[in-house]
């Protein structure tokens, strides 16, 4: 074993001393993951609870001809301004931006009222405009809130109940926790750890196969008294320790960022303190050798750095797209899921963040069939490496 280490050491080394590739690798993605995600969370947050709080400006074309419904507006802090001359400037005031939501209430609305009948009301906004849309869902909030009033009074005015009208009375009972709430946000968490984990050994993995060809240093170093097997375990094996840094360093910005993260506001608890992040790391663990043997094996067969680049960012996607797809169609963990690297890390995690006791067998799958994976793929770079082909 000592030649192997020896080979891990010299790469380790040489990686330490390429401060440009190193913080490349173990600062931009371990930091700029956790740090993108706080501040888009909180920008989300702090959005989304300002909005309800703050007063709302809603022109109103039309607002003598509703009195009653201008101060039930006003009670729910909506304050009510003049709005365009006439329907037409209204309409080109929202397309261009001008205001985000403008009601219309036709001179008629005071007599359909009157008679009974549905009174027309205009609410003109641009669903496409997200910001607008939050306006717009909460001035249809508020006059379907006056509508129900005015129903209820009608009723109780001819001596009907209320409450016919409502024939179900539908308790919520919500069996959600704090912790699991929070998984919402946080279940993406695994895309940037696992994002961070292959980032941190992509440059060394790409060095140490094409870089070594293009510079010219590998015809040498095969040359040596050393088997090739011995020498891409130790090229392996140093990639390994660089995705197992990375890997820590983005576990550690995540739980100080998520301090940072108002989600108690939002009742969400996340379950991620020291214990959970030494769970994360030891499940993700067992991925680090199949992506490294990944890395390997695919910048072996490319003929220059800038290639192996190329092919190497889309290997970077490769492990992730499970995840997309199982966080869009919201799936449980299942037994066969854990035999798929990635995404059985990722249930797990995601089960850790809701504070659920995980299941011993699914967590035994995912480390063996991984494992087992990546030691398949570190077996297949060793027996590539034999070839005459290696040099191009």
């Amino acid at each position: 074993m000592r030649t192997p280490v020896t080979v891990f050491k010299k790469e380790v080394l040489d990686n330490f001393r390429d401060r440009r590739t190193l913080i490349s690798a173990l600062l931009m993605g371990p930091l700029f993951g956790p740090l993108l995600f706080a501040f888009v969370i909180n920008l989300s947050i702090e959005r989304s609870l300002s909005d309800v709080d703050k007063t709302l400006d809603l022109p109103v074309i039309g607002s003598e001809n509703a009195s009653n419904l201008m101060r039930y507006l006003q009670s729910r802090n909506i304050d009510v301004v003049a709005g365009p001359s006439d329907r037409e400037a209204a309409l080109d005031a929202v397309r261009t931006g001008t205001h985000d939501v403008v009601v219309i209430v036709p001179a008629e609305y005071g007599q359909q009222l009157a008679d009974g009948i549905p009174a027309r009301v205009e609410l003109i906004s641009d669903q496409a405009n997200a910001q607008a849309g939050r306006k717009a869902r909460r001035v249809r909030d508020a006059l379907r809130g006056y509508s129900r009033q005015i129903a209820a009074l009608r009723l109780s005015a001819r001596g009907v109940s209320p409450s016919v009208m409502r024939p179900l009375n539908i308790d919520d009972v919500d069996l959600s926790t704090p912790s699991g709430r929070s998984a919402i946000l946080l279940g993406m968490m695994s895309y940037f750890f696992i994002f961070a984990l292959l980032m941190g050994g992509m440059y060394l993995a790409i060095d140490t196969t094409a870089g070594e060809r293009e510079r010219g240093s590998l015809e040498p170093l095969l040359a040596l008294p050393v088997t090739r097997d011995q020498l891409i375990l130790g090229k392996i094996a140093a990639t390994c320790v660089f995705m197992a840094l990375s890997l820590a360093l983005s576990l550690g910005s995540f739980f100080f960022a998520l301090k940072f993260i108002p989600l108690q506001q939002l009742g969400m608890t996340p379950n991620f303190g020291p214990d959970v992040l030494l769970a994360t790391f030891l499940i993700l663990s067992p991925f680090i050798l199949l992506g490294a043997a990944v890395m390997t094996l695919v910048a072996s067969f490319t003929k220059s750095y800038k290639e192996a680049q190329t092919w190497l960012s889309i290997v970077l996607l490769a492990p992730t797209l499970p995840i997309l797809i199982v966080s869009i169609l919201t799936l449980r963990p299942r037994l066969e899921f854990m035999f798929v690297p990635s995404l059985s890390q990722h249930l797990l995690l995601v089960d850790m963040v809701k504070n659920e006791p995980l299941n011993a067998l699914h967590v035994g799958i995912s480390v063996t069939s991984t494992l087992a994976i990546g030691a398949v793929l570190t077996w297949l770079c060793a027996r590539l490496y034999r070839r005459e082909g290696l040099l191009g």
